[in-house]
């Protein structure tokens, strides 16, 4: 064989232990692709309702509720980069106040809510550490501890609703994110009260506000 391709040759065989030698001490990068698809966040929430509703029959007769700030747990799955499902969990609860014509019955009850609510969202992924989503999905509202004020009875009937949100992201890391998010949450239930013996219905409009910010784990 002559010299130069003896040469060749040799030098091929020592650039393929380089490669080799290189490829085997290189650590492998961590890709945000091999994560795991579930997301779980902790927010605090402000609670902010409407202060509307009526009791039928009643002229200008109105409702006010009070506000609350809850813990908030959401937990998400991503089918994709871009889709994902989120189940938010919490418990509230709201004082519901006589306005207008029946304002003298002053706080009616109070009772607690159940409202989980399922969203689809879209993430968008163009900006970096920071991602945008919007969200649309549905609310289904429990109603329970149901306890009368100056009524005689109150019963808040559970009550399916739509769900709209927004928020974002912002990585801290592979793993950890801030949030911030913000949830409307279309919410009329019907109600029986009994006040001074007389059996009545009507309308809540609670329809509230859920803004909230906390942290995120991605797993």
């Amino acid at each position: 064989m002559p010299a130069a391709a003896v040469a060749l040759t040799g030098f091929a065989i020592e650039a393929r232990a380089a490669d080799l030698t290189q490829a085997e001490t290189t650590p492998e990068v961590t890709n945000s692709d091999a994560l795991s698809p579930w997301l779980v966040r902790l927010r605090g929430v402000y609670v902010l309702t409407d202060n509307k509703g009526l009791v039928n029959g009643v002229r200008n007769s109105d409702l006010a509720y009070s506000n609350t700030t809850i813990p908030e747990l959401d937990i998400s799955y991503f089918f994709n980069d871009n889709v994902a499902a989120e189940l938010i969990l919490g418990t509230t609860w709201a004082n519901v106040e006589g306005k207008g014509s029946i304002a003298g019955l002053g706080n009616i009850g109070k009772v607690w809510l159940l409202p989980p609510t399922l969203t689809v969202q879209y993430h968008a992924t163009d900006f970096g550490a920071f991602k945008p989503y919007v969200g649309a999905g549905l609310n289904y509202t429990l109603f329970y501890n149901q306890d009368a004020g100056s009524a005689d009875k109150l019963d808040v009937k559970n009550t399916l609703g739509v769900a709209l949100q927004a928020g974002f992201d912002y990585q801290i890391d592979d793993h950890w994110s801030f949030n911030a998010d913000v949830k409307k949450i279309f919410l009329e239930p019907k109600f029986d009260v009994t006040v001074g013996g007389a059996d009545m219905t009507g309308k809540a409009k609670l329809n509230p506000w859920l803004v909230g910010t906390g942290i995120g784990y991605r797993f």
